[in-house]
Order: structure tokens, then sequence, then C-alpha cells
């Protein structure tokens, strides 16, 4: 019997100095972008930072830089209440369960508890009634030795793929950011768009009523009077569809905060004011600022994630080795039948030599998905370098607009001043009036816009480079009611309180024995 424990203990020492042994796949590296570094220089010209800029980092909280309280509170409740913020959220209490359930195969497992307890009797007819009992209990336990890094290349995909839920709620976290503060610029430039036309449109009506005056005393003809009403009432019929315009900017404010469609109160302070700000100092070169977007890092985490698949698969190509054992304990009330304890303790190796090339094809299947996921990255990364090259030109063209744009409003409002007072001392017609009245209505038109798109695309490049999200990090994922609810519903023990790991942390590689 010692003997035979002896060896039982050899083996399964063995197997345990086996099982670190090594870890088969390809070790996960950040892939290349070959063009990125040349498109760097090239863009950084484009990038160069304001005169005015107030020197803040592109990556910060950047809605902060516009000085609008307002928009600053719509941009933080929109973070922490929009519900693609809070299931992303969820899918990364989802990631950390996914991790748990990984890193508990490095462990001892039961397979199977099992315990009854039996009374039993018998009556006959003669010589009375006899009744005994019985109970057994037993369990089987197994433990898979790691000899090819099967279950440590599974922690490994569900660590990365855990960091790419997260890098997943970082890109929500700035595209909700950004979607507030579009909705929010666009809502303020509707609302100034509504101002001036209302303003014109007061205009335009005090120039009616005095064709209507003339054209009564018989000082004016009919065509000014019909011309003055048609430009007014024009004027009138953009008001409807500015008002239409602005409810369904409200709506899709409302609900991207997570309220019923409607107007939100707190917009009622700095009504009709488009707010403007510098680009902020550039700190970092592009090429680094597109891979810390999160859509990139989650792209790179899915991809390693992917990888460590492939080591899983290629693990099933060769033997697993496994030390197992059984306990069970047997007894009943009778003095003849003694109780019993059995016991088992041993290797098991299993391997599936002829598996007709269904385990390789595992294999392929999962390096083919890692080359779509490998494209994939390559795609966003070049995506990201547009977007990010749009929004830049896009700003940089509307804002040399704005001062040209401010000098033709000073202009086409001289013009209108000069206008009425020729046309009241008779040196023009009234067309001169209409037309001067059409060119500043038009003009203060585009300025508004361009402003507005100013905005809109200093907006666009912050979202392109990535900025916004590093608040999240520091904020819980889930509010008090939802935490409550859940931890009520399941045991979750520290999985919902844990924080987010800090910005920059990375997953660690498994540790790993060298090859024996």
């Amino acid at each position: 019997m010692q003997a035979r424990l002896r060896s039982c203990t050899l083996t399964g020492l063995a197997c345990v100095v086996l099982g670190g042994c090594t870890a088969l796949g390809p070790d996960f590296s950040r892939p290349p972008v070959p063009w990125l570094q040349s498109w760097s220089d090239e863009s950084q010209r484009t990038l160069q930072a304001d005169p005015h800029a107030r020197g803040a980092p592109l990556t910060d909280a950047w809605w902060t830089s516009f000085g609008d309280p307002v928009l600053e509170q719509v941009v933080v409740q929109a973070q922490r209440q929009n519900p693609s913020v809070r299931v992303a959220a969820a899918r990364i209490l989802e990631a950390r369960a996914t991790l748990g359930i990984a890193d508990a195969g490095l462990y001892p497992q039961v397979q199977q508890v099992s315990a009854d307890a039996l009374r039993v009797g018998q009556r006959q007819s003669r010589g009375g009634d006899t009744a005994f009992w019985s109970a057994s209990a037993g369990f089987d336990i197994a433990w898979e030795m790691d000899f090819w890094g099967k279950y440590r290349r599974g922690i490994e995909s569900a660590d990365a793929a855990y960091f790419a839920s997260i890098a997943q709620y970082d890109d929500v976290q700035v595209l909700v950011a950004s979607q507030a503060a579009s909705f929010y610029a666009s809502i303020r430039t509707t609302e100034l768009r509504l101002r001036i036309a209302h303003e014109n449109a007061a205009i335009q009506k005090r120039s009616l009523e005095i064709t209507e005056r003339l054209f009564k005393s018989g000082n004016e003809s009919e065509l000014d009077v019909q011309q003055a009403r048609s430009q007014y009432l024009g004027t009138l019929a953009t008001i409807p569809e500015l008002e239409a315009a602005l409810r369904q900017l409200q709506n899709a404010l409302g609900v991207l905060l997570a309220r019923p469609p409607g107007p939100l109160p707190e917009m009622e302070t700095g009504r009709g004011n488009i707010p403007q700000t510098s680009l902020g100092q550039i700190v970092d070169m592009p090429a680094d600022l597109l891979r810390r977007r999160p859509d990139v890092r989650a792209a790179e985490m899915l991809l390693a994630a992917q990888s460590a698949q492939i080591g899983i698969s290629e693990a099933a190509l060769y033997p697993s080795i496994a030390l197992g054992g059984t306990i069970g304990l047997s007894a009943t009330s009778l003095a003849t039948s003694p109780s019993t304890l059995s016991w088992g303790l041993g290797p098991a190796l299993v391997w599936n030599v002829f598996d007709h090339g269904l385990l390789r094809n595992q294999v392929l299947v999962q390096d083919a998905r890692f080359q779509q996921l490998y494209e994939q990255y390559q795609d966003t990364v070049l995506r990201a370098a547009r977007e990010m090259d749009d929004a830049a030109t896009s700003f940089a063209s509307s804002r040399a607009q704005i001062d040209i744009l401010q000098e033709a409003v000073q202009a086409a409002r001289r013009s209108l001043d000069i206008a009425n007072i020729q046309y009241r001392e008779g040196l023009i017609d009234f067309q001169r009036v209409l037309d001067s009245q059409r060119t500043l209505f038009s003009q203060q038109e585009r300025l508004v816009s361009t402003q507005g798109s100013v905005v809109q695309s200093l907006v666009s490049l912050y979202k392109a480079m990535g900025g916004g999200w590093q608040a999240g990090r520091d904020r819980a994922l889930l509010d008090e009611e939802t935490r409550r609810a859940m931890a009520e519903r399941s045991n979750w023990k520290t999985l919902l309180d844990d924080p987010l790991p800090p910005p920059g942390t990375e997953p660690q590689p498994p540790r790993r024995s060298k090859t024996p």
C-alpha cells in the first residue's frame, strides 16, 4: 500500500512539474502599421495648435475648454446616463465573470458528488419484522495538468477580451460625449438662426408697412408692396422649419441623456449662444493619438484574444494528462456489515490520435479568424486616420471663413442702412432696399451656420483623436440602484465594485516557465 501511494504521489508530482512547461500557439505582439509614421509627419502640420489655444491636452475633458457650464453638464450626464454606456458597463462585468471561468480551469475540479441514505425493512409471516438502514457518500475529483498551456492561453484570451470590453466602454464614452456636444452645438446654432429669422422678419415687416402706406397715399406702386410682402412671407416661412428642426434636436439630445423627448430645462440658460473655443495644444504625435483611440485599442485586444485561441486549439492536438481521484464511504446498521472506505488516485492520459483532421482544421479556423481580425485592425487604424484628417481639414477651412463672413455681415448691415437712407431721400428705388435686406439675411445665415460648423468640426476632431474617456475610469460602472438590484439577484461578491484599471494599463501575459 505504501509503495503504491508513493508511486501515485510521484506520478502526480511529475504531472505538476510538466504542467508548467510550455504554451503552444503564437505570442501576441502589437501588429505594425507601416504607413502610420510617415502619415504622422504630414498630418502634424495640419494639426498645428491655434495661436490662441489655451494649451490644454487634446485627450483631456475637451468640452471644458468651451467655458460653457451647460455644455459641461450635458456631456457629463450623457456619459453617466446614456443607455449605451450602461450596456458597455454590463459587458465589462460579463467579461470579468468570463475571466473568472477561465481562471478556474487551472485548479482541481470536483466532477461528481453523490450521497444517499436508505432505510430498509421487511415483514415476515413468522418471526416478526426486521429493519436496518444504509448510507453512502463519495466524490470524484480531477485535475488536468496544463502541460500545453491550454488553460493559460484561455486566461490570456479572456484577459484580452476583458481589456477589449474596457476599451469598448471607453469608446462609448468618447462617442456619447461627442454626440452630446454636437447636439448641443446644433441646438444653439438653430436657436440663433431662429433669432436672426425673427429679427429679419421684423425688419421686412416694417418695410412692408411703409410701402403699404405709401401705396395707399399714391406715392408708391403696387409692385413695391407685393415684392416687400413676398420677401417678408418668405422669411416667415423659414421659422416653422427651424422650430421643427430645433424640437427634433432637443428630442435627440433628450434621448441621448435617457430622458423623455422634449426641451431640456437647463438649456434655457445661454439660449442662442454658440460655444466657441480654440483648438487645444497638441502634446502627442498623431500616430500615438491614433493608437490610443479606444476603438483601435479594442480592435487590438480582440486580436490578442483571438491569438490565444490558436494556442488553445493547438493544445488539443496533444495528449492531455489529468490527475484523478475518488473517495467513497458506505455503512449500514447491520452488525454483520462493516463500514467501508474506498479511494483511488492516479493519472489519466487522453489523446485523440485518429481525429481525421478535425482538430487540425480547428487550428486553421482559429488562425483564419485571427487573420480576419488583423485585417479589421488595419482597417480601423486607416479609418481613424481618415477621420482625424477630415476633421482637421474641416476645422481649418471653417475657421478661416469666420473673419471673412463677419466682415461680410458688417458690410451687409451698413449697406442696408445706406439703402434705407437713400430710399427715404428718393435717390434709389425700393428694389435696392429689398436686395440689401435679402443680402443681410443671407450673410447672417452663412455666418451662424459656419460658426456652428466650426464647433462641429472641432468636436469631430476631438472625437477623432479619441479624447474624453479618461474620466470614465474613475467613475463607478453602475449606479447605486442597478448595483443593488444585481447584488440581490446574484452573488457577484466584489466584481460589481472592483475599480477599472487606470489608463495605460495593459493585460499581463501569462507566466511561462522555459520549455523542458
